[in-house]
């Protein structure tokens, strides 16, 4: 029988690298032994995308009764009427497999996981070195209005406040030290 995989959470607020930094981890020069969780959805594929690759596409009674069951490690409203979660299963049939999994989820998605999972999931909140510095690469990317600025800034220190009760915090100040210090936590984790 196959060793247990074990669980990886990496959250941040908008605009501090995250999605970045996972792409390193799983798809840089030393990629490491992480499946990505696939999301479920409410919403119809896109041209390109397969279900069970993008995401579990789901309709929105299949979504809710989910919900109901209990059967979703975490999952949120984004837009009125648009649902995006992570399925239990989805976890687990992976992890059962031996295989190490890694979710990019919200603050409060990743507090549940590692409720429900304990020592086997590890939380790593990607942090901006300040929300000064943050509004300043909002405002760099340049495709957001002011008024959508503040509303990310406004959600970013919520997020932030929730940055103590992750196992590690990272700051990402320089891209690639944020991405060692990002592997050499999850590689202690994983026992590499």
């Amino acid at each position: 029988m196959s060793k247990e995989g074990k669980i990886v959470v990496l959250s941040a607020p908008s605009g501090c690298g995250k999605s970045t930094i996972i792409h390193e981890l799983l798809e840089g020069e030393r990629p490491l032994p992480l499946e990505f969780s696939v999301s479920a959805t409410n919403r119809s594929p896109r041209p390109g995308e397969t279900d069970g690759v993008s995401y579990h596409f789901l309709t929105t009674e299949a979504f809710r009764d989910a919900v109901a069951a209990n059967s979703f490690v975490e999952w949120e409203e984004v837009y009125p009427g648009r649902f995006y979660g992570t399925l239990r299963s989805e976890i687990d049939r992976k992890t059962a497999a031996g295989q190490n999994v890694i979710l990019d989820i919200d603050v409060k998605g990743a507090i549940n996981v590692k409720r429900l999972y304990g020592d086997r999931a590890l939380t790593v909140f990607i942090a901006p070195p300040s929300v000064a510095e943050l509004r300043r690469r909002l405002e760099a990317r340049a495709t957001d209005t002011p008024e959508v600025i503040d509303q990310r800034v406004g959600k970013a220190e919520y997020e932030i406040s929730f940055a103590p009760q992750f196992d590690r915090r990272v700051v990402n100040d320089s891209l690639g030290q944020a991405v060692a210090e990002a592997r050499a936590v999850i590689e202690k984790h994983l026992g590499l």
